[in-house]
């Protein structure tokens, strides 16, 4: 898997990086209507038409890299 594509979703609270995170791996993280669901990073898989492996990242949301709390501490450390 060493060659596997790495994708990170990283956006602001709120916006839709778990809901893509879940279409694109199968999985089904929390999701709800407002921020501060995705608190840890999670780390999911799957594979391209081409059966290249791709590794995806949900981070959670952030508004600035300047981190003021644990868990943009988290996307900002990644």
């Amino acid at each position: 898997m060493s060659d596997a594509l790495r994708i990170a979703l990283v956006g602001n609270p709120n916006c839709g990086k778990t809901s893509l995170f879940n279409h694109l791996t199968g999985t089904r993280q929390k999701v709800a209507n407002y921020a501060g669901v995705t608190v840890e990073r999670k780390v999911g898989h799957f594979q391209l038409p081409s059966g290249r492996s791709v590794r995806v990242l949900d981070l959670p949301g952030t508004y600035s890299l300047n981190a003021t709390s644990p868990d943009e501490a988290i996307t900002r450390d990644v």
